[in-house]
């Protein structure tokens, strides 16, 4: 294939425009900036960018020293699913804690906090919050991402969230439309599908974004689910009866769409990413999101390549690509006005230690301890003595990651000194740990028990054995309560783990 001309045509920069791709590195390589003075305008930050407040804040000022109008977008959900914390995990309860203290006002106050300390780094975009309705327990990528499994209580808080976030100046992007909540496939790995009638639809998954379309988000994230009562042919991201019939028509949102990453192998082994792309701009969406796991300039230009060459041969018209990238600048603008309504990005007094030292910086671990639930025995008490911690570990989906460090121990052992642990997985886990922790007291750490047998069988193991085993679940609480002490957190995040360690040690 030859490649395009890379000049300023308008063509050639409106293909660049809707392109929001990731990058390497915790500085902006060459190829990036050189794009951005040719056309691109966003560009989407992960956990490899990111070393610490002050680093961030650098990053995104070389990138505005190149185009001081470029979106910087971010999948900073809180809880599970955080970028800013990635390797300490974060100050934020994520959604599904929220929804169980059941506060909007706390939920507001929380993304009013997530997003001031992202525009204080210089983030304008975040790709949160999750508005899917977890209606599948089985669901292997949502759960605590999503508020909850009631309709009404998911659309309240999603509503809640995109004001709080916008309110701090930083665009919200809710996702994943039409809605994620239930299915049983990870999109990353396969295209998941949704055999619901269009009244379930209607009633259930719609709500939650038609709250959010009111609340004024600034951007709305596709799926790329199979939802046949909608589309029996197209993934959402893909379709036009989904992203323009449904979402701009009927639903009457005029916003930004921006695509879920198209290296996931929902699109990806389908359909291959470059056409994919065109599928998706041509059906409605106005930014590819690429760069989760593609992310260098060759993916860059064969997208833009893609898009132009659609035009050309009249697959793709060129209104549609153009009106696309208006929407992206579109929202870049609303951004700089934003920032200038709440005071700037505060990126120059930005400090590795200084983000957070306005505002309620402590509204994360608040909205944590809120989201507890404790049942235990009469005879319990608190412990005194550094326990055993056997973290029961599965393996993090790729939302997720593996990178970000959950559980229980690092906390009790800041209250308990000489607190031990470690991660036990599969069919003889409980056995193990029952070695490992000899005659301590041992604290089992569970994320998601409903959805794994052996975490189960290894929690039967522990409690035959060891009736007074304390047990902390991270995840989703389907199971019911068992153990001396049992304590639903609702979320991994790092503030989740120090709220039930004050349970435990009596604090």
């Amino acid at each position: 294939m030859t490649t395009l001309a890379s000049g300023t045509d308008t063509l050639t920069r409106d293909a660049l425009t809707v392109l929001q791709p990731g990058f390497r590195g915790i500085t902006a390589p060459d190829w990036l900036l050189r794009r951005l003075g040719e056309g691109l305008a966003s560009v989407g930050l992960f956990g490899r960018n990111i070393a610490s407040p002050g680093q961030l804040a650098a990053l995104t000022a070389q990138l505005r020293g190149e185009r001081d109008d470029v979106l910087v977008a971010i999948d900073e959900e809180g809880g599970d699913v955080t970028r800013l914390e990635v390797r300490t995990g974060s100050s934020f309860p994520g959604n599904h804690a929220l929804g169980a203290v059941d506060d909007t006002s706390l939920t507001r106050d929380v993304a009013f906090e997530l997003g001031r300390r992202l525009a204080a780094c210089g983030v304008n975009l975040n790709w949160a919050p999750s508005a899917d309705v977890n209606s599948n327990p089985d669901n292997p990528v949502i759960g605590v991402r999503s508020f909850g499994a009631d309709t009404d209580l998911v659309a309240r808080h999603t509503a809640a969230y995109v004001t709080g976030l916008q309110a701090a100046g930083v665009a919200a992007c809710t996702k994943h439309f039409p809605g994620h909540g239930d299915t049983a496939v990870d999109s990353h790995h396969a295209l998941p599908r949704i055999d619901v009638e269009s009244s379930v639809l209607e009633s259930r998954e719609l709500a939650p974004f038609r709250a959010a379309i009111a609340a004024g988000t600034r951007a709305v994230m596709s799926a790329h689910i199979l939802v046949p009562a909608l589309d029996p042919e197209r993934p959402a991201t893909l379709s036009r009866r989904i992203l323009t019939g449904l979402l701009r028509e009927e639903l009457g949102y005029d916003g930004l769409i921006v695509t879920d990453g198209m290296e996931m192998q929902a699109i990806a082994a389908t359909y291959g990413i470059e056409r994919g792309s065109v599928l998706a701009i041509a059906a409605g969406a106005d930014a590819i999101c690429v760069g989760g796991g593609l992310a260098d300039d060759e993916t860059v230009r064969r997208l833009r390549d893609a898009l132009v060459s659609a035009v050309r041969t009249g697959e793709l018209p060129e209104e549609r690509l153009a009106d696309a990238a208006a929407r992206v600048r579109g929202l870049a603008h609303w951004t700089a006005s934003a920032a200038s309504k709440t005071g700037g990005s505060g990126r120059t007094s930005v400090s590795d230690e200084g983000v957070g030292l306005m505002g309620r910086a402590d509204v994360g671990l608040v909205a944590a301890r809120r989201a507890l639930t404790v049942t235990h025995a009469e005879t319990y008490s608190p412990l005194t003595d550094a326990p055993y911690v056997a973290a029961l570990t599965p393996v993090a989906n790729i939302a997720v990651g593996d990178e970000t460090p959950w559980g229980v121990a690092a906390e009790l052992a800041q209250l308990l000194p000489g607190t031990e642990t470690a991660g036990f997985t599969g069919e003889n886990a409980g056995a193990a740990a029952l070695t490992a922790a000899g005659p301590r007291r041992i604290v089992a750490v569970v994320r998601d028990e409903h959805r794994h047998p052996w975490m189960a069988a290894a929690l039967d193991t522990l409690l035959s054995s060891r009736p007074d085993t304390i047990v902390v679940e991270m995840g989703v609480p389907q199971s019911p309560p068992r153990g001396a002490l049992h304590i639903a957190t609702h979320g991994a995040a790092r503030v989740c783990g120090r709220a039930a360690a004050e349970v435990i040690a009596g604090q």
